[in-house]
């Protein structure tokens, strides 16, 4: 098993690039955040899909989000 992070997008593998923070204001407090990881190919469809929904929060580059969480 790898410790590579991977896109969320159902069966790809390809290594994450991006982190998608999102939450469903119908179940999560405002602050709480969710997050998929996206690699470049699916950056924009996973993205798509949870900003019609409204849950879309924000779209970081998966290097800055780890230094944050340090």
């Amino acid at each position: 098993m790898s410790d590579t992070p991977i896109c969320s997008a159902k069966g790809c593998r390809a290594g994450a690039a991006w982190v998608l923070a999102w939450n469903n204001p119908k179940l999560h407090t405002p602050e709480r955040r969710k997050t998929w990881l996206a690699c470049e190919e699916h950056r924009e469809h996973l993205s798509q899909f949870l900003g019609v929904r409204g849950f879309l929060k924000d779209v970081v580059a998966f290097g800055e989000w780890r230094a944050t969480e340090v």
